[in-house]
Parts: structure tokens; C-alpha cells; sequence
């Protein structure tokens, strides 16, 4: 089992910056993808920005260009650094992730059918 912790989340204005992390309880030499989701009331779970095993990055339209996934060296917490955040960023953010199976590395994104979620940290951007 693996267990995620979110934290960073808070309260800025439009045009401000966060940064989430999402500490992993567990080695994590056995995940292939890890990614970031977010949630607005009212509308469905979307992807934010994925990170697989090899580095490579993948971003949603709306976000690109302002957003940066990157984990530590050990890779045991992935982050999202948020810049130029707008009111639309406000969301609940979680965490996920995806092991690498018998089989072969897969990444889900951006599909929610990740087997690994956060409990999530909320994002409230004012404009």
C-alpha cells in the first residue's frame, strides 16, 4: 500500500505562486507515474500534470507555461510549483500515483484510473 500526504495549499491572490508537495511514506522505486489532479466544486476531476519514471513531463492545456512538476532526487515527494495562478486554479489538488506492474510501466494519465490517491489540499486563488 502506498500512502500519500499532500501539503501547500492556502489562500493567494490572482497573479500569486504555491507550491504543493506530496510526501510518499514508502520507497518509491517501484512507481512508474506520478501525477497531480485537481477538482472544482461542481465539475469533474481533471488532470493537472503527470511525471513518469524516465522525467517526462506532461501538462494540461490550461496550465502550461505556468505550472511545473519535478520530484526530489530520492523521488520520495513529488511536487507542483504554481505560478501566475488564476481564480479558475481553485481546486482541491491531489496527489496520485501508478507502480510499475509485471508487465511493464504504464501511466495512466490523463485518466483518474490511477490505483494511488492523496487526500488532496486546497487551492483558493482571488481575484
Amino acid at each position: 500500500q502506498m500512502y500519500m500526504v499532500e501539503s501547500g495549499g492556502g489562500s493567494v491572490q490572482a497573479g500569486g505562486a504555491l507550491r504543493l508537495s506530496c510526501n510518499f511514506t514508502k520507497y518509491t522505486s517501484s512507481v512508474y507515474c506520478m501525477a497531480w489532479f485537481r477538482q472544482a466544486p461542481g465539475k469533474e476531476r481533471e488532470g493537472v500534470a503527470s511525471i513518469d519514471s524516465n522525467g517526462i513531463t506532461t501538462y494540461a492545456d490550461s496550465v502550461k507555461g505556468r505550472f511545473t512538476i519535478s520530484t526530489d532526487n530520492a523521488k520520495t515527494i513529488l511536487y507542483l510549483q504554481m505560478n501566475s495562478l488564476k481564480p479558475e486554479d481553485t481546486a482541491m489538488y491531489y496527489c496520485v500515483a501508478e507502480p510499475l506492474k509485471i508487465g511493464g510501466g504504464y501511466c495512466p494519465y490523463p485518466s483518474t484510473d490511477f490505483d494511488y490517491w492523496g487526500q488532496g489540499t486546497q487551492v483558493t486563488v482571488s481575484s
